[in-house]
Formats: C-alpha cells, sequence, structure tokens
C-alpha cells in the first residue's frame, strides 16, 4: 500500500511539474523559397498574456549574422501571431529563425519548437533582362527580357520608385516563347512621370524569381553655349592734320625806287674812282 502511495506521490510531482511548464511552437512555411519572396512564420504558444520574446532572423552558413529582430507578445485570446521577413537581396543559402526570450527563460515544455531551419534558392539566373536598366524620363519604363524555360506561361512584374511609390502591379503579362530554347520573352512599357528609382520584382507560379532595379532620369537637354562678341578696342592715335603757314607774298619793288638805287650806287662806285686817281 504505502508502495502505490509513493508511486502516486511521485506521479503527482511530475504533473505538477508539467503543467508548470508551457508550449510554445514556430512554425515557418514553406521552409524552404526563392530569394525575393517573404518569409512567413508563426507562433502558437500558451504563455500567460504578456509575455514577450524576439523572433531572430539569421543567416546560417559558416557563422550566424543576424538580418532581422521582431518583437512578439502573447495577447489575452493566446490566437496565432504571424511575423514577416523580406529576403530581397539576400544570398541563396541556409537561413534560421529563432525564439529569443529576453532574460530568464521561462519552463518549456519538451515538444515546444524554437527554431527553424529555412532555405533560400536563388532565381536570378533564369532571368534574363534586355532592356537598358537606365533610361530617360521621355522614353521611359520599357521592361524587356525573357525567363529561361518560361515558354508562354507569362511572368508577373510590379514596379515600385523609392519616391513614387507603386507604380504597376503586381500583375502577370504575357510571354512568347523562344523555338530553340523554350524561354519566355516579354517587353512591357510602364508609364512613369517623374525621374526615380524602380525596383521590379518578377515571379512566376514557381515563385519569386529577382528584383532588377531602373534608373529613370530626367531628359538631357541641350545647354546653349551664348556667343561672345568680343569688341576689339583699337587704340589709334588721332591724326593731326598740319595746316601749312602761307609764306608772304613778297611784292616786287617800284620801278623808281629800283632805278634810284642803281643811281645812288653808280654815285658812289664813280666818287671811289675819283679818289683813287
Amino acid at each position: 500500500m504505502k508502495r502505490y502511495i509513493l508511486v502516486l506521490a511521485l506521479l503527482s510531482l511530475f504533473l505538477v511539474g508539467s503543467a508548470s511548464a508551457y508550449g510554445i511552437y514556430l512554425n515557418c512555411s514553406p521552409n524552404s523559397i526563392p530569394v525575393g519572396q517573404t518569409l512567413k512564420c508563426a507562433v502558437d504558444s500558451d504563455y500567460p498574456p504578456g509575455t514577450s520574446f524576439d523572433l531572430v532572423f539569421y543567416q546560417s552558413q559558416y557563422t550566424s549574422t543576424e538580418l532581422d529582430r521582431q518583437t512578439m507578445t502573447i495577447q489575452s485570446n493566446q490566437a496565432t501571431q504571424y511575423k514577416l521577413f523580406d529576403t530581397t537581396g539576400l544570398k541563396g543559402g541556409q537561413y534560421k529563425v529563432e525564439i529569443q526570450f529576453n532574460g530568464v527563460v521561462p519552463d518549456v515544455r519538451s515538444d515546444s519548437i524554437m527554431s527553424e531551419l529555412v532555405t533560400l534558392t536563388d532565381r536570378s539566373g533564369e532571368l534574363t533582362i534586355t532592356s537598358p536598366t537606365t533610361q530617360n524620363l521621355a522614353d521611359a519604363l520599357v521592361i524587356a527580357g525573357s525567363l529561361q524555360k518560361g515558354g508562354n506561361a507569362g511572368i508577373q512584374v510590379q514596379v515600385d520608385g523609392q519616391s513614387a511609390g507603386r507604380v504597376f502591379g503586381p500583375q502577370y503579362i504575357r510571354t512568347t516563347t523562344m523555338i530553340q530554347s523554350g524561354d519566355g520573352a516579354f517587353s512591357q512599357t510602364i508609364s512613369v512621370t517623374q525621374p526615380d528609382d524602380y525596383d521590379v520584382k518578377f515571379a512566376d507560379a514557381n515563385g519569386a524569381i529577382a528584383t532588377i532595379t531602373f534608373h529613370v532620369v530626367a531628359p538631357t537637354t541641350a545647354t546653349t553655349v551664348p556667343t561672345l562678341t568680343v569688341v576689339k578696342t583699337v587704340s589709334t592715335t588721332p591724326k593731326v592734320t598740319f595746316t601749312p603757314i602761307p609764306t608772304p607774298t613778297k611784292s616786287p619793288l617800284p620801278a623808281g625806287i629800283v632805278i634810284g638805287a642803281l643811281l645812288i650806287a653808280m654815285l658812289i662806285a664813280g666818287k671811289i674812282n675819283k679818289d683813287r686817281t
């Protein structure tokens, strides 16, 4: 009898211990997605309302690199909660999502799931862009290229300006089968009204493919350089015209005066000769 009482006592202690532990369950599904697709994780728990913890997204390669951290708090109804992680721009490979408590970790039941491994696949190599990624606003935005083995299944396009916001999609556009390769060729012109960097997201039935940024620039206007007319100033010395001073005209002497002078000269000469003799 005492033996049964001891067993019941131990079982009671075990049940009390189990009842004091809580369960928390992380589920990221699907756990293999293409790069660029949003990772969606759900958390269920019977922890008391107000219990908080962090959901941390890591790159798990040779070392763990934290990429994002979001706080979750259990609500009064203890309903399933969801968190989203953006994978745009990440590399293909192994990643991990983990529940982390701040400070002392509460008792957790053994069946709890507190971490999940996630695989990102890089599909960017399946996409070929043939239109220039830098375009003039007057001609933009032309999106053209091909999807490997895409055939005529179509491709989904979404265009978001980093300043302008959503300008197109998400919407499927037509692809045309390329006979030799089976690739799906596409071309779409999106009307944009301002220069901006436009992130174009491509996807298909298998998920995200890649995000390509197109740079739309303002139209180039020809700059007219004004022609400067340089007036060359020539310093000149004013030409001075000298007016010759007229030479006074000597009027001929009166004939009487000339004859008188000759007579006087003859008289003087005669007197000189007389004095000599």
